[in-house]
């Protein structure tokens, strides 16, 4: 239903802001189930994972990872970390696209000396905290979202030193609404991302599918190759392929490279409508029916 990226500098209230955030959402009218993924979520230290390069890779990959399972239509799946660059967030964006789903940022808008305070204090309480050399490392590193952008939108900040964090705060009750908000032909101000094909998941109605149909159309380039061969060239009143299966016209000689280029057409145009029509077909004598029909027509018009 909803994808919601939390984002800010290090130690600057997120993961209280998006607790606050799934409480006011089961406070309110929405049905779905509402799910917070975090570092916690997986046991990870939060200085081990920003400690290298790779280390943030790995967690990155494995926090988009679970989002990527866990985003569908049925439940509002909360990202807690620091989402700090903005090219993470697009490929979350990316995920909520794909699954066609709501989608917004929250952004806890806290200055460095602020979050550096809180961080001093998480640590002197033992809590958790980070170390003053990733601490400063993160904020030199953060890319402060822009609503601008469509990755970035649309974008609910919330200012945690000035305003609190609280279910009840302007931010949040702001992104709840939103995320709440019922879709009719008259809404204009909620957005629902729409699937392009670049982003849709190949539709197979059976596994041995597309095998099938490269095995059947070259059976009936075979044909065509064999019964030209036989024919020396002379006139041909239809090639049989069998009992049940449509003959094939042919008035001329076809070479074998034209033969080819129909073929690798016929396939190509098969894949594509398969995305938002039907499958490709699945047994052998339906792809050697389309094939067929497909060659008839083209070589008619090219006579």
């Amino acid at each position: 239903m909803a994808l919601i990226v939390i984002c800010g500098q290090p130690s600057s209230g997120k993961s209280l802001a998006a607790t606050c955030l799934a409480e006011a959402l089961k406070e309110s009218e929405a049905k779905e189930t509402v799910r917070i993924i975090d570092e916690a979520s997986f046991h990870l230290d939060r200085n081990q994972s920003y400690t290298s390069m790779p280390a943030e890779k790995n967690l990155r990959g494995v926090l988009r990872s679970e989002v990527d399972r866990s985003v569908s239509k049925d439940n509002i799946i909360i990202v807690d970390s620091l989402n700090s660059i903005k090219g993470y967030r697009y490929e979350l964006w990316c995920l909520a696209r794909a699954a066609g789903i709501r989608y917004c940022v929250l952004y806890c808008d806290l200055e460095e000396d602020h979050c550096r305070k809180w961080n001093k204090e998480r640590r002197e309480k033992g809590e958790a905290a980070y170390d003053d050399k990733i601490f400063e490392d993160l904020v030199r590193r953060f890319e402060k979202p822009d609503r601008r952008n469509r990755w970035d939108s649309p974008l609910f900040e919330l200012c945690p030193y000035k305003d609190g964090i609280e279910n009840s705060s302007a931010a949040i009750l702001d992104a709840v609404a939103y995320l709440t908000k019922k879709v009719d032909s008259k809404s204009r101000d909620v957005k629902i991302l729409q699937p392009t094909i670049a982003t849709q998941n190949t539709r197979f109605s059976e596994a041995n599918s597309l095998y099938e149909l490269d095995r059947a159309t070259q059976e009936v380039i075979n044909a065509i190759v064999e019964a030209q061969s036989k024919a020396l060239g002379g006139p041909m009143n239809g090639i049989s392929l069998g009992q049940g299966l449509p003959n094939i016209s042919i008035s001329r000689s076809v070479g074998l490279p034209e033969l080819r280029r129909l073929r690798r057409t016929f396939i190509k145009l098969t894949g594509q409508t398969s995305l938002s029509g039907p499958p490709p077909p699945s047994d052998a004598d339906s792809a050697k029916r389309m094939f067929v029909d497909y060659l008839n027509r083209e070589l008619e018009t090219t006579v």
